[in-house]
């Protein structure tokens, strides 16, 4: 079931904030070396958690509100390491928490001297899967 948003807990993010690397990522994680006989070594493993889950607003879509914004650093400082439940506007569920470094860049659309909250910003918010 499609919404006109999607919600990190109970906060609620633009819709047009897109999952920019949703296929940049694969589940399976293989190395390979040569034996000291010349024989080929494959070794793969299943990844049990890390998958990138980054929602990106561009120029002209996914703008986010300056509060929104405020209220993700908020979450993000409290609850750095927490798991929290990110569900996207078409219905997929996710735990995920919130990236190692910087997990959320913005910048306003233009350069007010005191925005309010309800100014736009555009944003990018990364996040992994756990």
């Amino acid at each position: 079931m499609a919404t006109t948003h999607h919600t990190l807990g109970s906060i609620q993010i633009p819709r047009g904030m897109v999952w920019a690397d949703e296929f940049n990522w694969s589940p399976v994680e293989k190395s390979a070396e040569y034996s000291v006989t010349g024989a080929l070594l494959i070794d793969a493993a299943t990844k049990l958690a890390g998958r990138p889950l980054t929602l990106q607003g561009t120029s002209d879509a996914g703008w986010i509100d300056r509060g929104v914004l405020k209220a993700l650093r908020a979450l993000a400082a409290a609850d750095a390491v927490g798991v929290h439940v990110l569900t996207l506007a078409d219905g997929r569920i996710f735990n995920v928490q919130f990236a190692p470094g910087e997990p959320i860049e913005a910048t306003p659309l233009a350069r007010p001297e005191l925005p309010p909250d309800s100014y736009p910003y555009i944003a990018t918010l990364r996040l992994i899967e756990v």
